[in-house]
């Protein structure tokens, strides 16, 4: 049990350095033209969904922490609200849907909801930093781009998923 227990926290730290690196990376990605300041495709997020698929709540909520304090650290205070806001809600979703609807959404409709839930913790929190509801209406540019990303995050993690349980097979012993 022990064992169990400290394979399953060497997992969950491998996944929170994918998550930061893949991160990193995209935030190297130049603004895109028509949407909001800082919006991103979310391929971090293929990790969160993935430690809620294999590993359970605590971790996916984890890997969501840490990538809101990475973004803390490297992009500033009103990043890490909006990437921990939108990313914990996210992360909740994703185990949630993944617990108990994966067979009737399957993984592209899980990321796409969780994309959804995703822009929605980010408003909501933007909505509190600025102390105005007029940031709302980046909601369908968003709602459309969440669509979009949380499809093709979710195709990707179909993709990946095995090279994933392979890493997670060395490390979780059932």
């Amino acid at each position: 049990m022990i064992m169990k227990k400290n394979y399953k926290i060497a997992l969950t730290a491998i996944l929170c350095a994918l998550a930061i690196a893949l991160n990193f990376l995209e935030s190297l990605i130049p603004p895109i033209p028509f949407l909001p300041p800082g919006a991103k495709p979310g391929f971090s997020n293929i990790i969160t969904m993935f430690a809620a698929g294999s590993l359970g709540f605590a971790q996916a909520v984890t890997v969501a922490l840490v990538k809101g304090v990475f973004a803390f650290l490297t992009r500033g205070v009103t990043a890490g609200i909006m990437s921990i806001s939108g990313g914990v809600l996210s992360a909740v979703a994703m185990y949630l849907l993944m617990r108990y609807a994966r067979k009737h959404l399957g993984l592209i409709g899980i990321s796409v909801i969780c994309a959804l839930c995703h822009n929605l913790g980010q408003l909501t929190a933007a909505m509190f930093i600025t102390a105005t509801a007029s940031i709302s209406y980046y909601a369908p540019a968003l709602a459309v781009f969440g669509i979009a990303t949380g499809a093709v995050t979710g195709v990707i993690l179909r993709a990946v998923i095995p090279a994933l349980e392979k890493i997670n097979k060395l490390f979780v012993i059932e």
